[in-house]
């Protein structure tokens, strides 16, 4: 390993943890009397898996995750039959004011990234999504001292999975893909596209899930920790 691009969110930053007692606590705090929560949460819940499982709607709408969750909260409530006049907008800010205050690093992260530099490897972060909501967790947590170069999609303009994002990141450590590794959670995004260039892909499996059956995917190495992939000889 002569370099390593690391994914954000879920990787080195606890992104989904609580995501789902977040909604629920969002709309119990913004709901009005009377109001069928549960009914709610069920179609906020069916509605979340339909909105991010169209590949096109979740590339344009991840780039401002605020307007995403609006838009996720007017779906179900149009679902319930419930005007979502002002609502669906208080349950967004409810929502991401909660999420925010609960987002933690990996307890591994730290460590893991100081190891790294102190091996001096040149590292690059790389993530997808909203650019003002990924530069501040990195502010927030004090990602940016670790990292040579740091790549965010709303500010780069392009996103993971293309080239040009891997290509560019790469260009900026002055690494050739073949002596470059990428790690992260999404096999897409931080294990094939990256592996198609010529990079070995590392998935970090931290619910230690395996693979999906069927995935055609092949990481060079799945660990269920930054701290295993570091600790790991060769």
């Amino acid at each position: 390993m002569r370099a390593l691009l690391l994914d954000l969110d879920d990787t080195l930053l606890d992104y989904s943890g609580g995501v789902d007692a977040h909604w629920e606590a969002a709309v119990a705090a913004c709901a009005p009397p009377g109001l069928d929560r549960m009914k709610l949460l069920i179609a906020l819940a069916e509605t979340r898996r339909w909105f991010w499982d169209d590949p096109d709607r979740h590339r344009r709408e991840r780039v401002n995750m605020l307007a995403a969750w609006r838009h996720i909260a007017e779906y179900a409530l149009e679902r319930t039959g419930v005007e979502a006049d002002g609502l669906a907008e208080a349950i967004a800010h409810d929502f991401a004011a909660r999420r925010r205050d609960a987002m933690r690093l990996f307890p591994d992260t730290v460590e893991s990234l100081e190891r790294l530099r102190r091996r001096g490897i040149p590292l690059a972060l790389v993530t997808n999504g909203d650019a003002s909501q990924q530069r501040d967790k990195i502010e927030r947590h004090d990602l940016g001292r670790f990292f040579d170069v740091v790549l965010i999609e709303g500010e780069f303009g392009v996103g993971k999975p293309e080239e040009i994002v891997y290509r560019h990141a790469l260009r900026a450590l002055g690494a050739p893909p073949e002596e470059a590794w990428m790690a992260g959670d999404h096999l897409e995004f931080d294990v094939d596209a990256p592996q198609r260039l010529g990079l070995h892909g590392v998935w970090i499996d931290r619910a230690g899930h395996g693979l999906p059956a069927g995935s055609r995917v092949r990481p060079h190495r799945v660990v269920r920790s930054l701290r295993e992939l570091v600790e790991a000889p060769g």
